[in-house]
């Protein structure tokens, strides 16, 4: 499979300081982690001649580094030989984004996680690939498997993954992550974890299925929705990261379908100028939605197909047609059409096209657009694509087929152009 190459990224010198420190917590539901910077000097540091326009991969990836039990995660990546953990850093080595955000990824307080993973595995060459390094990373809590105290799925038992605030059988699996080459404005990171679900104006809650208690208490969020500002040279750009709730296993409530949508709404509610976002309130005691001139980009397993599969209609619709959102460029690959023909069966029914998929899935609903990169209409993209090589391509061995060496998703990943602002 052939990435384009793209040219060498330029920016001032001292333009991009480092500020994190490692394991730095920021309050109860945060906690950054990254090296000092005299231990991982910048990157991107270099002398510059000239308007210093920036060329910057963002990437989306579920790489499905969650695990059954709490630890586990934790115990893989404690040494480098994990087969399921070298197949993904080596898709990330070869795709090799500057801001990656990876979903399915268990929390684990302090970051330890993701402090192993990135020096056990992307800092290693997997199969002759490139070692990536990200001094930056950000985790924080998830929803997942944190106890509702109540019967969220009306089987008559309180307690369990389906009780919930987030479907886990333990806090913090299918969590997520975000690495970065660029430093994460940590003191003004935003996070969504508590916001509840019926504090969202014209929400899709159930009230037949939930009782009145339970929806004082639903949060929003299966996971959670995090805004990180990253600095890129002298512009920040809003890495708008989440994980939507899958929309099924539930009943003919759509409790989960409902859930989905409405979390993809809340991203179109906060990049929206003016009063739409001024119910929004974060985890930190902040309100309102993003500025009107802000730079963005989202990301995430939207768990949603704008044709296709099980989701509430129009749910990824609300970003897909969003005024404030290029979509001008759909991310693509050959082996989505390949995999597409091979498997047949409901994806030959699929309306959609099938070089857009990002996802792998089973019957129903087959192979789907899952995953997203979409950055605000004032970024132009520069190129974009699926990591989903073609079976005759010696990289498919990195996705391949059910029981997969790597995820049932693909990597996903855009280029932009950022201007340089004075």
């Amino acid at each position: 499979m052939r990435l384009p190459t793209r040219p060498a990224r330029r920016l001032l010198v001292g333009a991009v300081a480092a500020t994190l420190l490692s394991g730095l917590t920021l309050t109860s539901v945060a906690t950054a982690g990254s090296p000092s910077p005299t231990d991982r000097p910048d990157p991107h540091a270099a002398k510059e001649v000239g308007r210093p326009d920036m060329d910057v991969r963002f990437a989306t990836f579920n790489a499905s580094l969650n695990r059954a039990e709490e630890g586990q995660l934790l115990a893989d990546l404690s040494t480098p030989d994990n087969a399921q953990a070298r197949a993904v850093a080596e898709i990330i080595q070869r795709t090799d984004p500057d801001v990656l955000l990876v979903n399915e990824f268990d929390f684990v307080e302090g970051g330890a996680a993701a402090e192993l993973f990135r020096s056990n595995y992307l800092e290693v060459p997997q199969q002759g690939a490139e070692p990536v390094d990200y001094p930056y990373y950000y985790v924080a809590p998830s929803n997942t498997g944190v106890p509702s105290g109540y019967d969220l799925n009306n089987d008559g038992v309180v307690g369990g993954p389906d009780d919930a605030f987030g479907f886990g059988e333990f806090e913090g699996q299918y969590g997520m992550v975000v690495y970065s080459k660029f430093p994460i404005d940590v003191e003004a990171v935003r996070t969504f974890q508590l916001f509840k679900w019926a504090d969202m104006p014209g929400n899709l809650i159930p009230t037949d299925f939930y009782s009145p208690e339970e929806q004082a208490v639903l949060r929003l969020s299966s996971k959670s929705h995090w805004d990180l500002p990253i600095s890129v040279g002298n512009t920040t750009v809003h890495f708008l990261v989440s994980h939507p709730t899958p929309p099924t296993f539930d009943g003919p409530e759509d409790r989960n379908g409902r859930r989905n949508h409405d979390e993809i709404r809340f991203w179109a509610d906060y990049v929206t100028p003016g009063a739409t976002a001024d119910y929004i309130y974060d985890d930190q005691g902040g309100t309102g939605g993003l500025p009107a001139r802000a730079a963005f980009v989202i990301a995430g397993d939207q768990n949603a197909d704008p044709l296709d599969g099980d989701s509430y209609d129009g749910a990824i619709s609300a970003l897909l047609d969003h005024p404030r959102i290029n979509t001008r460029s759909t991310p693509s690959s050959a082996g989505g059409v390949e995999a597409s023909e091979l498997q047949g069966g409901i994806n030959l029914e699929h309306l959609g096209d099938p070089g857009h998929d990002t996802a792998d899935f089973a019957e129903p609903p087959g192979n789907i657009r899952a995953d997203y990169v979409l950055p605000s209409s004032r970024l132009r993209i520069l190129d974009s694509g699926v990591f989903w090589p073609t079976s005759d391509d010696p990289l498919s061995r990195l996705t391949g087929t059910y029981p997969f060496p790597s995820s049932d998703h693909r990597l996903v990943w855009v280029d932009l152009k950022l201007p340089h602002r004075q």
